[in-house]
């Protein structure tokens, strides 16, 4: 692992210097896992392609800002997930209900997530990709891509309770699709 991020660290700064090889080098080493960070956001493979086109351009034209403080990956993944959500945003499909609006609980228990013991994995997925937009990013963040609230929130740019009245009726919607179609 740490040859690898050794290689990285090179990779970075050559990028830096502008070397069209180590930017090539990169892109391939983080293509794949980031294509599929955007794609369970937007749902649409030609949206994905262009989200990571977008993502890598400003990663690499804003590396300076890059402080070494978290992975290469772990930064780069942040600004795929803010530029999924701006595209998002940009076809209005991305709005979150205001807290006046439902007067649901917004209490999370562990009792809450659905285990994946009782339920495949790809059907779980296959659901999640049917659910609102803003319902399948907040789970996708959450469940899969492993941010807590707190950080999903300030990815979101929505307060706390926002966030964890949107998770409430999200994992609700997902329990009850995955038990529509579990009849």
């Amino acid at each position: 692992m740490k040859s690898q991020n050794f290689e990285i660290a090179i990779l970075l700064q050559q990028c830096k210097e502008n070397n069209q090889k180590a930017q090539l080098a990169l892109y391939n080493m983080y293509y794949s896992a980031m294509f599929n960070v955007a794609f369970r956001i937007v749902s649409d493979k030609t949206l994905a392609e262009e989200i990571m086109q977008d993502s890598f351009l400003k990663a690499f034209t804003k590396l300076d800002s890059y402080s070494g403080k978290v992975t290469f990956g772990a930064w780069l993944k942040k600004i795929v997930i803010n530029t999924s959500i701006n595209e998002l945003k940009k076809a209005n499909q991305f709005q979150f209900e205001s807290l006046n609006e439902t007067s649901e609980s917004a209490d999370i228990n562990e009792n809450d997530i659905v285990s994946c013991n009782e339920l495949k994995a790809v059907q779980i997925l296959k659901t999640m990709q049917s659910l609102k937009p803003n319902y399948k990013i907040i789970l996708t963040l959450f469940f899969i891509e492993g941010f807590d609230l707190e950080e999903i929130s300030s990815i979101l740019n929505i307060s706390n309770e926002n966030c964890r009245a949107t998770m409430s009726r999200a994992k609700e919607s997902l329990r009850k699709k995955l038990n529509e179609n579990g009849k």
